[in-house]
């Protein structure tokens, strides 16, 4: 028996089996790359999910946690505040354009900066309802799940939820859905069902995680940017996946010129250590009263520290231009693959700096869904040394998520794998198909 094999079984004698994994046990990793305890080398393009978008343990992050653990570790901001928390804010101010004068406060995970991002809000409107979108991701928490528009596995026999919290379908050019048609169910939602102006905001990632990398198109943020000033609704640009360099620009609603309301950062925004943010116009963020906002290990010193060097490689590496030209060579590999012949189950291709999907269906002309195959290609991926993640409320997308940093020779390996996988998944997907 392998290591792997045995840490699996007492992972299944040990962890609650509603945590769900992959076999891959890592010993140690290092920028783009991360070895099992079987000793297997694997190329990461899950990134943790957009987690490690400076790479695994980067030398300039590992030493600002070093440098601070060597000062303090935890005295709880509202109890002993420092100056590197104040510092962090200050950057993440002048990084996010509202139009205005920004305010931040920082937290843990990305579900907590959602929560208390609609804390803010409903405390600025004196509102309650909260309108989001088919396909979004929130996070796991009780209102998290209310907010996240996909049922399984995220809110399968977790209900019931909070009340007025709606939906309304997302863009999805390849499934026909056009800005235009969700703006229209919006206005429908509002004249029907939930008055606008008890609606304290709208909430929205302008790159989908969970709902298969679908970007929201230009015009429907500025319809919302339109409507939130017309009712006075708070608009929130969920950035916990799209944010931080990922898609070629360091948040990804500045790709429309949109400028909301309230920011959500998280996982790249600390290079690996647990750290979120709420950025957003000082008028709103500062409604809440003193004592309202915070927590126990919200702003932890050692993820602050993490940050603050995030930020400077970012800028010093110039990761939103390598973001870019990351999602022009996988895209235009992609898009030579797709062309081949057999390979006409990839369906479609997104490209959002390194934010890249494509999107398996058993006819590319009837668009229908091929989660099978997604999970056969994942899996024939894993047996050759890459790492990749699905997604989609289908279950039928691939998403790439390569740290920032990869080495194009690593890159150019990685494509090598990839290429490698999705032809021994459509063959033996066929052969099946064959037999049957």
């Amino acid at each position: 028996m392998t290591n792997s094999q045995t840490l699996k079984s007492r992972q299944a004698n040990a962890v609650v089996a509603g945590v769900a994994t992959k076999s891959i046990f890592v010993e140690r990793a290092e920028n783009s790359e991360l070895w099992d305890v079987d000793g297997r080398r694997f190329i990461d393009f899950a990134a943790g999910i957009a987690v490690t978008n400076t790479g695994h343990r980067h030398p300039r992050v590992m030493a600002a946690v070093a440098e601070q653990a060597q000062q303090f570790t935890h005295t709880c901001f509202h109890v002993a505040p420092y100056e590197s928390y104040v510092r962090l804010a200050e950057r993440l101010n002048a990084l996010v354009d509202t139009g205005e004068e920004n305010r931040t406060m920082l937290v843990t995970t990305g579900a907590e900066a959602v929560e208390n991002a609609i804390k803010i809000a409903r405390a600025h409107t004196r509102r309650s309802a909260v309108i989001a979108f088919f396909g979004a991701f929130h996070g796991r928490t009780v209102l998290g799940m209310a907010l996240t528009g996909k049922v399984v596995p995220y809110k399968k026999g977790f209900g019931p939820f909070p009340a007025e919290v709606y939906h309304v379908p997302f863009p999805a050019a390849f499934s026909g859905v056009t800005a235009e048609g969700s703006l229209s169910a919006l206005d429908s939602l509002l004249a029907s069902d939930v008055d606008p102006e008890r609606v304290a905001a709208f909430i929205i990632e302008p790159v989908q995680g969970e709902g298969g990398f679908n970007a929201a198109p230009s015009e429907l943020l500025q319809g919302l940017r339109l409507r939130a000033d017309k009712y006075g609704i708070v608009l929130i640009a969920d950035e916990v996946q799209g944010g931080m360099a990922r898609t070629g620009k360091m948040l990804s609603i500045e790709h429309s010129g949109v400028k909301p309301d309230l920011v959500t950062l998280a996982k790249g925004l600390a290079g690996g250590f647990p750290l979120s943010a709420v950025v957003g116009k000082a008028t709103v963020m500062n409604s809440a009263h003193p004592g309202g906002l915070g927590g126990t290990y919200a702003g932890n010193p050692i993820a602050v520290a993490a940050a603050h060097a995030v930020l400077d490689v970012i800028e010093d590496e110039k990761l939103c231009a390598r973001a870019a030209w990351i999602g022009k060579k996988i895209g235009s590999r992609l898009k030579s693959i797709a062309q081949r012949q057999g390979m006409e189950r990839i369906g479609d291709i997104r490209c959002h700096g390194a934010m890249i999907a494509f999107e398996l269906v058993d006819d590319r002309n009837g668009r229908i869904a091929a989660p099978q195959l997604t999970a056969q290609i994942v899996a024939e991926a894993e047996q050759r040394g890459l790492i990749l993640l699905s997604c989609g409320t289908r279950f039928n997308v691939i998403r790439l998520l390569p740290p920032l940093t990869v080495p194009d020779d690593v890159l150019d390996q990685a494509l090598d794998l990839l290429e490698a996988s999705l032809e021994a998944a459509f063959s033996k997907i066929g052969a099946a198909d064959h037999r049957g």
